[in-house]
């Protein structure tokens, strides 16, 4: 590949890594949208690739993005808790 095809495939395949970039941007602000947005980045990632892989695939990629969803979701339904005892 020449030099343009090579950054221009390097940046197709760099967008997942935007995309959990932002949503992780998000997260900080806004706890809830946060989770939501990691809990469909977790869900697009399955509809995308379903029956191309094992299912051991699945849960290591998707896995940890609806994990962390969850977590920006508890930690926003326990931040008044989290707060008062601090």
């Amino acid at each position: 590949y020449g030099f343009w095809e090579t950054v221009a495939a390097l940046l197709i395949h760099l967008i997942p890594t935007y995309l959990i970039l932002i949503a992780l941007a998000v997260a900080w602000r806004w706890e809830w949208v946060g989770g939501l947005l990691f809990a469909a980045l977790g869900t697009a990632y399955l509809v995308m690739t379903w029956g191309r892989f094992v299912w051991i695939t699945y849960l290591i990629i998707s896995g940890p993005a609806f994990l962390i969803g969850g977590l920006f979701v508890a930690g926003w339904f326990l931040r008044r808790e989290l707060r008062a005892g601090a």
